[in-house]
């Protein structure tokens, strides 16, 4: 199996819930820690947050702008 493919299988675990990935330790089956699993989504959530918002002042948004776009999405 190719390291793509091993990446893209553990990729697809760990967005189903199946394991958690900690930056470090290693991946480990998920089995029932809901804490663990719901540590690792907020930490996705907040990568992909902070990613939109730099790209938003990567072409000249205000904070006010962000915060609307968020408010806008959050409806």
């Amino acid at each position: 199996m190719s390291a793509i493919t091993t990446k893209r299988a553990y990729a697809d675990l760990e967005a189903q819930g199946f394991i958690a990935t900690m930056p470090g330790k290693g991946c480990f089956v998920a089995g029932g820690n809901a804490q663990l699993i719901r540590e690792e989504q907020l930490r996705r959530i907040e990568e992909q947050m902070t990613q939109a918002i730099a790209d938003g002042r990567a072409i000249g948004l205000s904070d006010d702008e962000l915060t609307e776009m968020f408010s806008l999405a959050l409806e």
